[in-house]
């Protein structure tokens, strides 16, 4: 369960590449059910902070984390963790769409596949978990008649829609999104925000963005970061508005670099 209705928390949180500090000391607590966004120049630390709260940094060696990260409560460096468990709480979907060149059908089955018994489960089950997962990301209409059809033939929206739409049955708790919306367009994008906004408080969201404009439409907290550290982190409003720190202020009103 969430510890005080965090579901995410780091204590001294710091890492390296080799001999690069990517992140230094950050300490944060992100609220369950909520979207909180990440924002700050590029090569801040965004983007690895995010991926180190499913363990994916590690998959690219020579790294060297050093802190404390809870989720749900837990601490994910606990030598009982499973990464396969933390990995189906702590869902990701990247920049660019990447839905796999195989039917809609057997993307939204493609993580049962690997995480669970799949040959247990009936063909009614296997249809009802489809349906129920299109439906949450409102695709269902638009594709029930294109089950077969392969994924990497949809529009981009779509495309993303659905690799959200591929975490849900495996019942995450926790969506991270690392510039979700960067390959779509404006028309995309808002429909992607208003399908975040609509399974907040169901899941919670982090997510990374460079689009100012975004991180204020949809998140309840924003957290500025620079330089691998962690500079400010309120509600949205807050931070833009009356943003305390200066370098803070520089960032919101567009005047760094």
């Amino acid at each position: 369960m969430e510890t005080n209705n965090h579901s995410i928390e780091t204590q001294n949180l710091s890492l390296w590449y080799g001999d690069f500090q990517a992140l230094i000391d950050v300490s944060v607590n992100i609220p369950a059910g909520k979207i909180t966004s990440l924002i700050g120049p590029s090569g801040c630390g965004k983007t690895t902070l995010l991926r180190c709260f499913n363990r994916v940094n590690e998959r690219y060696g020579n790294v060297t984390t050093k802190g404390e990260i809870k989720i749900l409560g837990k601490n994910i460096y606990d030598p009982d963790v499973s990464l396969l468990e933390l990995r189906k709480t702590v869902g990701m979907v990247f920049q660019r769409p990447n839905p796999l060149p195989i039917s809609v059908y057997d993307n939204i089955l493609f993580g049962l596949r690997i995480h669970s018994p799949f040959g247990s489960l009936k063909r009614s089950q296997s249809d009802e978990i489809v349906e129920e997962a299109l439906t949450s990301v409102f695709l269902w209409d638009d594709l029930k008649d294109k089950l077969k059809t392969r994924a990497t033939s949809l529009q981009l929206e779509q495309q993303q829609k659905l690799c959200i739409a591929r975490l849900l049955p495996l019942k995450p708790q926790i969506i991270l999104m690392d510039e979700p919306c960067s390959a779509l367009d404006a028309k995309g994008t808002l429909a992607v925000e208003e399908l975040m906004s609509v399974l907040a408080g169901t899941y919670t969201f982090l997510i990374v963005t460079h689009n100012m404009a975004q991180a204020r439409r949809v998140s309840s907290e924003c957290i500025y970061m620079f330089l691998g550290e962690l500079i400010e982190h309120r509600e949205t409003q807050a931070l833009f508005e009356t943003p305390e720190h200066p370098k803070t202020a520089d960032y919101v009103q567009m005047r760094y670099g």
